[in-house]
């Protein structure tokens, strides 16, 4: 469970650091895990739990992050802000 709590801590430490529009649309929508993580049982419920913010699982989670990076380099011109 150490891990998890981990995990939870993070993204509140995360969550607090969010500019007050962005976080009211997370809040208002909630957050989509991706990765292996998001196949962890139980994190999504969990982090809904602790944090009061809907959590959902990706659909096919293991290629979400492959597809959004692909869409990205794709799309380099328009997202420059996330390459340093």
């Amino acid at each position: 469970t150490e891990p998890l709590n981990q995990i939870v801590q993070s993204v509140k430490n995360a969550l607090e650091q969010t500019p007050p529009e962005l976080y009211a649309d997370i809040v208002e929508k909630g957050i989509y895990l991706a990765g292996g993580g998001a196949l962890l049982r139980g994190l999504d419920k969990r982090l809904t739990d602790k944090l009061n913010i809907q959590f959902h699982i990706a659909e096919d989670p293991l290629r979400a992050v492959a597809r959004g990076t692909g869409i990205a380099l794709k799309n380099v011109d328009k997202f420059s802000f996330l390459i340093r």
